[in-house]
């Protein structure tokens, strides 16, 4: 049944773009400060219904553009990234819903962010980009949903950031959310984590190219985001899938004498994603979406976590996966006790995968059916 649903496709979808109207002023961030233009790249599927209360928001992960689901209209080869969950017959059926997606604020792809031309000078905002947090990222696309006719959103759902994302609107936004799909988050991140986005930072901080971020127009710190990207790549994965893929297969015309290069797959694997991420990603987007995952923090809301969470009245759906080391099960487990505490309707369910963090993307027959049934089951 999953399977043949999996061919179900949406057809060509072309990105949007939402200008916040400029009447409206300046947007102003958490921090203080304020963006003067803002647009946001988007895309949407489905039909919104006459009352606008059958929307469901798609929240990005770190790197993901706003082209979730069907063939890029640009680009008919390139299919979207969550395509195996949005569709007719999916999990997020564009039959009943009128299915969201866009680019985070922050982003490089459409949406406002480090490269983005800043209106005062006619250049890239570059390290003049000012620090966002995930608040300001949801503030963004509430105005979006809200332009688009939204009155209130049967869900929210993303994994990783976009599950970061999901529990800032249970905060921010609970009585316009109905429901929440936070898969593979946390309500912070772990010292662990942290370190690991140290190493990514200053691998790019560490290239040549880098020049304080003012790279625009030279030649980009490549080398340096793809080794970030090689780093972090490895908290995608379990390390069980590590040793099934590739255990210390060797890799075909090694040198036994090279020194400047790995002999074994796992490491060819690994330079090939660092590679084909540092072509296709910005370096200071990099950055600055990293700040704003580590700057996460509900447990920092007065009354803590709990306190944090109080007012949210609509069902929430928390999805961790066994083998993911990077926002471990107990970590959604701890947020089912808070919500649990404040009266909140919440469920959580760990899926057994080998595939770690990275499994709401390749062992999405497993997730599909529980979502589903989570959405079937509204009141």
């Amino acid at each position: 049944m999953l399977q043949d649903i999996a061919h179900n496709s949406i057809g060509l979808v072309e990105t949007q773009y939402y200008a916040f109207p400029q009447e409206a002023g300046e947007f102003r961030l958490s921090s203080g400060q304020n963006l003067p233009e803002v647009t946001l790249a988007y895309e949407t599927y489905g039909q919104l219904n006459p009352a606008g209360d059958n929307a469901i928001l798609i929240l990005t992960g770190f790197s993901a553009d706003a082209h979730a689901a069907g063939r890029s209209k640009g680009d008919p080869e390139r299919i979207g990234w969550w395509d195996s969950m949005i569709g007719p017959g999916k999990a997020f059926d564009t039959n009943q819903y009128f299915v969201i997606c866009s680019n985070a604020l922050g982003g490089c792809y459409g949406s406002t962010g480090p490269s983005s031309i800043d209106p005062a000078t006619g250049t890239p905002y570059a390290s003049r980009f000012p620090t966002i947090s995930m608040e300001d990222i949801i503030n963004a696309q509430h105005k979006l949903v809200c332009w688009l006719g939204v009155t209130s959103l049967a869900a929210v759902s993303g994994a990783s950031m976009g599950g970061m994302q999901a529990l800032q609107w249970l905060v921010s936004y609970p009585d316009m959310v109905r429901g929440a799909i936070p898969i593979a988050c946390s309500a912070k991140l772990t010292a662990l984590a942290l370190g690991i986005n140290e190493v990514c930072r200053v691998a790019i901080l560490a290239d040549p190219d880098w020049r304080g971020g003012e790279y625009y127009g030279k030649s980009v710190p490549q080398s340096g985001l793809a080794v970030a990207r090689m780093a972090a790549h490895l908290t995608y994965v379990s390390a069980a899938y590590l040793e099934s893929e590739f255990g210390r297969r060797r890799m075909e015309n090694f040198s036994e004498s090279a020194r400047d290069l790995g002999t074994f797959d796992v490491q060819g694997y690994l330079r090939a994603e660092g590679e084909s991420f540092s072509k296709r990603f910005d370096a200071n987007t990099f950055l600055t979406l990293f700040q704003a995952i580590e700057q996460f923090d509900l447990n920092l809301h007065e009354g803590g976590l709990e306190g944090a969470l109080a007012r949210t009245t609509g069902r929430v759906f928390l999805l961790s996966f066994s083998t993911d080391w990077l926002f471990p099960p107990y970590q959604l487990a701890e947020l089912e006790v808070a919500l649990l505490h404040v009266g909140a309707p919440v469920s959580h369910i760990s899926v057994e995968t080998p595939f770690g963090h990275d499994a709401f993307l390749t062992d999405w027959t497993k997730i599909d059916p529980l979502v589903r049934a989570f959405l079937d089951a509204r009141p």
